[in-house]
């Protein structure tokens, strides 16, 4: 051994925190530090002259791990792996290392040095938490899945819910006042009901990056007048002075999806009304600073706390958790409202002097630049009157939701005609030959798209998809015209009827 090896054997020795081992050329082990020893435990007589592969795992061996480092490091000077390597006793641990050749002063290669070290702990971590977030992955799918079916199984009753109490309307309502307040109730329950699983649906689709805006043109004054008429009626039950306010001209425009828009001032008035003591008062303002539109939810209410300030907007959190607030809800309206606003490219912001000194919540939005500003969306309150009655033909596995929303189409005007699965829905259509299939998704056997795809082949008919699944990218490729959510809106429907 050369004067330059003895000096770096003696140096390996004091490297005690990384294994070293020294190769000859043909990969045998020719140097075995402490720190190898004491990692390996093999004493360096036992491993003098035996090949390096006795470090490596049967599996990798059987490979030609060892031989391939070795090749790797001749081709380019050095080699880098981490995998499992094996100790005297059997026993396996995860190993970093590299891999360099040594050479003469002419440049032969006349061996290797081999240096790694111990990162067992730090598998273990990482596969811990790639193990966890596998599992996190999976619990989340589940939950998104649930949350489908949950919307899908709460969606059906709520539908002959509705339609029932919009026939009694009609046809006692206008007699007894009593009737008349005890379905207005009703249905605004219901539509209270079905506005939580829409929010919890938009969290799974914001969760899932799916939720799209449909942006275009549109004036914020139309935007916070159809917040605060949806609001209005609730802010009356609990006896709130709601007051809308526009500091600047009405016609402002923005480019935002209107009914998105609409739902972060409907959830921060619902949120409003909800967190205060009957006879309050709410104040919506609108103006404009600089390029933005800023808007204003103000009220009197039960305020927040300092602690809270900073967590109003994340899911799941409320800022009272009182017996007293019967009406605390899922706490996720207000992190819908941070997400949509953010969507929108802008940003929202709670204020509060604290508890008991009401809150202000602030929504700052970029206005649509004057050059881009062409027809906003119209309010579509036009009154136009109905077209003539049209042939309905209803296709829902549900028997009291299809037989409800019959009744109620007679009632306007409109000949009805009902089946539940898709091969009767065929026979029904060649029978009556509809105008108009309102037609469930998910039926039992042949599947509302089959049953849609078969309908668009043999009929020109106006195709209305009605599920409980608020959500289905395949309803347009099926063929279907327009797509409506469990419980329909009455309003809506006969939109749809008398727009064709």
């Amino acid at each position: 051994m050369s004067h330059t090896e003895d000096l770096l054997s003696a140096w390996l020795d004091t490297v005690e925190d990384h294994a070293i081992i020294l190769l000859d050329v043909e990969g045998n082990i020719a140097s075995w530090n402490k720190g190898a020893e004491r990692l390996l435990k093999h004493e360096e007589d036992e491993v003098l002259g035996r090949p390096s592969r006795i470090i490596y795992t049967d599996e990798d061996v059987a490979r030609g791990i060892p031989e391939q480092e070795l090749n790797t490091a001749l081709a380019m000077g050095s080699s880098k792996d981490e995998r499992w390597h094996v100790r005297k006793d059997g026993t396996r641990f995860w190993g970093f290392g590299s891999l360099s050749v040594l050479k003469t002063e002419e440049g032969v290669p006349r061996g290797f040095v081999k240096a790694f070290r111990d990162l067992t702990e730090r598998k273990r971590l990482e596969d811990e938490l790639q193990r966890q977030a596998t599992e996190l992955r999976a619990v989340d799918q589940r939950r998104n899945d649930f949350l489908a079916m949950l919307s899908h199984e709460l969606r059906n009753p709520l539908s002959p819910i509705l339609n029932s109490v919009y026939i009694l309307d009609n046809r006692f309502g206008p007699r007894d006042p009593m009737i008349a307040s005890s379905c207005k109730t009703i249905a605004r329950q219901v539509t209270s009901l079905k506005r939580m699983i829409d929010d919890l649906l938009d969290v799974s689709r914001l969760s899932k990056q799916k939720l799209v805006l449909d942006k275009q043109p549109v004036v914020l004054g139309e935007i916070l007048r159809h917040a605060v008429d949806d609001v209005r009626t609730l802010a009356a039950e609990h006896r709130h002075d709601l007051t809308l306010c526009m500091e600047e001209p009405a016609d402002v425009m923005l480019e935002a999806d209107p009914v998105r828009l609409v739902q972060v001032f409907v959830n921060l008035l619902t949120n409003a009304v909800k967190y205060m003591d009957p006879e309050g008062k709410i104040w919506l303002t609108g103006r404009v600073e600089g390029d933005e539109a800023v808007v204003s939810v103000r009220d009197t209410g039960v305020g927040i706390g300092p602690e809270m300030l900073g967590q109003v907007f994340d899911l799941f959190i409320q800022a009272d958790h009182s017996r007293s607030r019967r009406q605390g809800g899922l706490g996720i309206g207000l992190a819908l409202v941070r997400n949509l606003v953010e969507l929108h490219g802008g940003r929202v912001e709670a204020r509060s002097d604290g508890p008991g000194k009401g809150s202000e919540f602030i929504v700052s939005l970029p206005l649509l630049p004057v050059e881009n500003q062409g027809g906003a969306v119209a309010d579509d309150a036009s009154g136009a009157p109905p077209t003539a009655a049209r042939r309905v033909l209803i296709v829902d596995d549900d028997a009291d939701s299809a037989r409800s929303l019959g009744m109620l189409l007679e009632l306007e005007g409109h000949a009805t005609f009902v089946a539940h699965d898709g091969p009767s829905a065929l026979a029904a259509a060649r029978e009556h030959l509809p105008d108009v299939v309102v037609l469930d998704i998910g039926l039992p056997g042949m599947s509302g798209y089959e049953v849609a795809a078969a309908l668009k082949r043999e009929f020109d008919v106006q195709l209305i998809a009605m599920t409980g699944y608020a959500e289905d990218d395949k309803a347009r490729e099926a063929g279907f015209d327009h797509y409506l959510v469990k419980p329909v809106d009455r309003d809506d429907l006969l939109a749809l009827l008398n727009s064709g």
